[in-house]
């Protein structure tokens, strides 16, 4: 038996935007740094500016990670009930999903399994059956939301207006489901409610999360029969930890984030983030703006305006306002291009997070140990939210309905009570340690993930006895 007939090959497939790339070359990372060879088929084009950059990096700093070009057909937009343009490009892969059996057969030495995005679950679970191929999913979400996604075929929240009930799992109230899965005719419900009825059909889920972060969900998923019944086995093996690759080279740039934080003192900074896809409108950025202000904290604030960085234009002060700007300045650092954000809460001088709590966030300000507060505004975000609250790593105001404008006096307040805080900062330290050992040695994700590597390893070398 030859080296390469032995050794575990391992394809991972995302979908569209930061949030769905990133953890995949996180895991793509950790894979390739424990001896799994690694191809990763990445669809193009990207939908953002910020995927192909990050990519570049990616392969610049992993060499050894097979990049293979996924091209997929073109989709008429007018066919889909959904102007997302994220969206969109999840219905592209799906239906262009018949292309991958040549890619897969292409690959040598033959897959010892393969890793989906969550969003594409139904049209490429029948390709990887009809291969023998082992499929796995990446869910990019919290342990939490993956209970409620499994439990969508069972459910009865659409005729009625009670909270979601799921054993083992305090209720989900309606209040929190994502809204797009009360229009039963929108894209995003279309796959949800297609993809969660296969699930159970997959080999395995593996999660970026911990024990320590989610312990009511994670026991109630390996404890409670009626999930077990809806759920393949599931490896939380989070959190990844964020990777070089990532680093942005802006050192040199006049509003580089780290040199302003360099001169500020040690937690004293508030970081303001809503990820890469939630584009604000005008009204709440100017109550933001007024918001930090009222807060007396210095703070890092990233505007965002367009969906899609691709298609943003204007001015950061023609977005913010010349007359809020400059009062702004005198106190903090606004900018409107992509920072690096793990640079950012690891830093000493940053102490809190408004964060619109889309997981990627959440986790790396569990790694960092820096107190959240938690402000969702779109999908996941409020079952995210509740993660964040009920762990002691953030706060979260309730009455803040999706949509709805809060004024700067209210944004203010709750800036200010979370920086002075400290039974929060405390939590969030004990957060903090908690994770990095269940990355260590003996800690409940290295043995998630060795249990994951070593059933890769049995069904690889089962296969080459048999041939």
């Amino acid at each position: 038996m030859s080296t390469s007939e032995s050794e575990v090959h391992v394809a991972l497939l995302s979908s569209a935007g930061m949030g769905h790339l990133t953890p995949f070359l996180r895991l793509a990372a950790l894979l390739a740094h424990n001896n799994v060879r690694v191809t990763l088929i990445v669809t193009r084009p990207t939908v953002s500016l910020a995927e192909s950059h990050l990519l570049a990096r990616f392969r610049s700093s992993l060499p050894q990670v097979k990049i293979l070009d996924f091209h997929l057909l073109p989709l008429d937009p007018s066919t889909v009930n959904s102007s997302d343009p994220f969206w969109l490009r999840f219905e592209a892969i799906r239906r262009s999903s018949h292309l991958l059996s040549p890619l897969i057969l292409s690959l040598q030495p033959p897959l010892s399994a393969f890793v989906l995005d969550i969003m594409l679950i139904s049209p490429v679970i029948p390709i990887t059956r009809a291969l023998s191929l082992p499929s796995f999913v990446l869910f990019t979400s919290s342990v939490k939301m993956l209970s409620f996604f499994s439990h969508l075929p069972t459910s009865s929240f659409l005729a009625d207006d009670d909270d979601v009930c799921i054993p083992g799992i305090s209720p989900i109230p309606r209040s929190s489901i994502p809204p797009p899965l009360l229009v039963p005719d929108s894209l995003f419900a279309k796959i949800f409610f297609q993809d969660s009825s296969h699930l159970k059909k997959l080999d395995g889920v593996l999660i970026n999360s911990f024990k320590e972060l989610e312990p009511e969900t994670i026991d109630a998923i390996n404890g409670e029969e009626t999930l077990r019944k809806l759920l393949p086995p599931v490896f939380d093996i989070g959190p990844f930890m964020p990777c070089e690759f990532e680093k942005v080279d802006n050192e040199n740039s006049a509003d580089c984030p780290l040199k302003w934080l360099d001169e500020q003192p040690e937690d004293s900074v508030v970081y303001v983030s809503f990820g890469s896809r939630t584009a604000m409108k005008r009204d709440q950025i100017r109550e933001i703006g007024d918001g930090l202000m009222r807060s007396g904290c210095r703070f890092v604030w990233v505007v965002k305006d367009k969906p899609v960085d691709r298609e943003e234009e204007e001015e950061l002060e023609e977005v913010v306002g010349h007359e809020l700007m400059v009062k702004l300045k005198k106190k903090g650092l606004v900018v409107k291009t992509w920072v690096d954000q793990r640079e950012i809460l690891g830093h000493r001088s940053v102490g809190g997070f408004v964060s619109h709590c889309g997981w990627n966030s959440v986790v790396e300000a569990a790694w960092y140990g820096v107190r959240i507060m938690a402000w969702p505004l779109n999908g996941d975000q409020r079952i995210n939210a509740d993660v964040v609250e009920k762990s002691g790593l953030g706060v979260w105001e309730k009455k803040w309905g999706w949509g709805q404008v809060v004024n700067g006096e209210e944004i203010g307040e709750r800036i200010r009570e979370m920086m002075n805080n400290e039974s929060l900062k405390k939590s969030a330290q004990k957060l903090r340690d908690a994770a990095r050992e269940a990355v260590g040695d003996g800690g409940t994700s290295h043995v998630a993930f060795q249990r994951l590597t070593g059933e890769w390893k049995k069904k690889k070398n089962a296969s080459v006895s048999v041939a």
